[in-house]
């Protein structure tokens, strides 16, 4: 794991930061986890283009995650793989039974490592365990907000939470955005932080590499007309007035989320502006 500065012998590569890809173990993924993905380029199915700034980009193929990791037993890592569609790594498991299931890899997983999932298991990095047996403080991953649901909190590169306290029925954990908030104690979630954690360290050195990743270039609000936004217009280089979306929707600052929203009550401390 790490990142690389490439030599600047091309304007390209001037700027570009690399990973290194030195934890992945094979470039061949598990044929039975495979499913086609097929590209909108933004638009619905009427044909209509309802989300801008979405189009071309490499063909991929998507890796069958298992976020719920609700198979009970002793599987043993056979791979350390890339995905496309994620920032993190991915691991190929293989259980007793031969059955194999892909799971997010978490920092410091090698190959030939035991993972299990359940009850009564040791608070290893790798396992999943229920939110009522891992240890206080421990750092986690992959965390369900509903029990059985699969992991949803947690998951991009580098990213962990941390189990803070237990009261009652509910865990109270701090989220990598600052939040604190309640969990059922019910819900599932890994030990350890996610993998390829120098993600953010990573430069494209160029635009031709976003558009592999399927985004076309971002046209801002202030550079349009003022039929096309209501940012737009004005004699010479405006400002703009106030951030807002094409739609009108406040922007920097302005709060977009429901005032009585049911989960409020479970979120004990707001993430950090």
């Amino acid at each position: 794991m790490g990142v690389r500065k490439l030599k600047p012998v091309t304007p390209g590569q001037r700027h570009k930061i690399a990973n290194t890809f030195s934890e992945i173990t094979t470039n061949k993924p598990e044929k039975s986890l495979l499913r086609p993905i097929k590209k909108s380029g933004g638009r619905n199915n009427a044909g209509k283009m309802t989300v801008r700034y979405i189009g071309g980009g490499h063909k991929r193929r998507y890796r069958v995650v298992d976020f719920k990791r609700d198979k009970e037993g002793v599987a043993t890592v056979k791979t350390i793989e890339y995905d496309p569609n994620r920032t993190a790594r991915i691991a190929l498991v293989v259980f007793i039974d031969g059955e194999k299931r892909y799971i997010i890899a978490p920092n410091g997983l090698q190959v030939g490592q035991e993972v299990v999932s359940g009850s009564g298991v040791s608070p290893e990095v790798g396992n999943a365990m229920y939110l009522s047996e891992i240890p206080l403080g421990t750092i986690i991953h992959n965390i369900e907000l509903r029990p059985e649901q699969g992991g949803t909190l947690a998951r991009s590169a580098g990213s962990y939470a941390q189990l803070m306290s237990r009261d009652g029925k509910y865990a109270i954990i701090k989220l990598p955005s600052g939040e604190t908030r309640m969990i059922l104690v019910t819900c599932k979630a890994t030990i350890g932080s996610v993998s390829n954690s120098d993600h953010g360290l990573e430069r494209s050195g160029k635009a031709g590499r976003s558009r592999w990743l399927g985004r076309r270039p971002r046209v801002r609000g202030v550079a349009m007309n003022p039929v096309d936004h209501p940012m737009g217009g004005g004699e010479g280089r405006s400002s703009g007035g106030h951030p807002r979306s094409r739609n009108g929707i406040l922007a920097k600052g302005q709060k977009t989320r429901e005032k009585k929203k049911a989960s409020n009550k479970y979120i004990i401390e707001r993430r950090k502006k």
